[in-house]
């Protein structure tokens, strides 16, 4: 998730671990830091190879098994700015707080987290919360600086409970959401071969659904309140390495680039419409109910067997597309 949202939920279990009043502050400040230490693994990053951020994102430093170690870390550059408030025990404790929570967090969204990592590559994806929730975030947020303010550990715990509810509650708008998924192939006399749902952008009333059947994956929405409104959108042919780029050396750079991307994507991968050499991840799309490219990778005409793909991203929706989102939320 962003940066804020890992600050205050690292923050509100470290501020819980104590019972000293006194020490609400250095909590929040160490659980803060440490709750988006992991994402620091954004700097491993290589000029000649696009695609590199893609695999150690979200890889060692957000698996389970390095907690212990990157709160050691943390502890360490920690202590001499609290040393003479802390004992080295409790930085420790409020860092591990801090940085346990990330992984777990990052692994509530669709992007993939690689929690088992050495042991398994899989990206583990639960889906229950967007990257980015203004419900999660700012009641949290709150809590945590009411506990400062007010010297009442209470409000930490409360502002934790608060967070696990929330994504708790994730799990049923989720399995509502399957529900939807699995009626609309029904209707359509297609068969499941596999689905995914996940929330849009900042909320979690507005899914996106995809499944396929036959080689093409499917793309709709829906609005999950008290009742059920969908958004039928369409499909296209999943990406067939073989018929689409032809002309491509299955030894090249280029190829094994289209694996690490289909590892990635999960597999979601599609040509762009309006470009016959960029593969796209269908998961992601401004409008939950398209297929449209927020990112991808770009292969070169010139077969070059030593040359990296390029990698692609549109950042920011036209103002079209806003619109047409905030009538599909509101």
């Amino acid at each position: 998730m962003d940066p804020l949202s890992q600050a205050c939920l690292g923050a509100s279990l470290s501020q819980s671990s104590t019972n000293d009043s006194s020490k609400l502050i250095s909590a929040l400040l160490i659980g803060a830091i440490s709750g988006m230490a992991p994402d620091l693994d954004f700097l491993i990053r290589s000029a000649n190879d696009p695609l590199l951020f893609l695999e150690f994102h979200r890889q060692f430093t957000h698996s389970l098994i390095f907690i212990p170690f990157g709160a050691l870390i943390c502890s360490l550059i920690f202590y001499p700015f609290f040393k003479r408030k802390l004992s080295f025990k409790l930085i420790y404790l409020f860092s591990f707080s801090g940085f346990a929570t990330h992984g777990l967090l990052d692994a509530c969204t669709s992007y993939g987290t690689q929690l088992y990592w050495p042991f398994s590559g899989m990206r583990v994806a639960w889906n229950t919360v967007s990257i980015i929730d203004p419900f999660f975030t700012f009641p949290v947020l709150g809590l945590i600086l009411l506990a400062v303010f007010k010297k009442r550990v209470l409000y930490a715990r409360l502002s934790f409970a608060y967070a696990l509810l929330f994504l708790s509650f994730g799990l049923v708008q989720k399995h509502r959401a399957e529900e939807v998924i699995i009626e609309l192939a029904q209707q359509r006399g297609h068969q499941l071969e596999r689905l995914l749902a996940k929330p849009s952008f900042a909320n979690r009333h507005v899914w996106k659904l995809m499944y396929e059947h036959d080689g093409r994956y499917y793309v709709d929405a829906v609005k999950l309140l008290w009742g059920i409104e969908i958004f039928e959108g369409s499909s296209v042919e999943k990406l067939n390495v073989e018929r689409d780029f032809p002309w491509l050396n299955k030894h090249s750079q280029q190829a094994r680039d289209i694996e690490r991307f289909r590892w990635f994507s999960n597999d979601y991968l599609v040509l762009s419409a309006n470009n016959a050499n960029y593969i796209i991840d269908a998961r992601y799309s401004f409008l939950p109910n398209r297929i449209e490219s927020m990112w991808g990778i770009v292969l070169s005409d010139k077969n070059d067997n030593a040359k990296h793909v390029s990698y692609k991203m549109k950042s920011k929706p036209d103002k079209k597309t806003v619109e047409q989102f905030i009538d599909m939320l509101f």
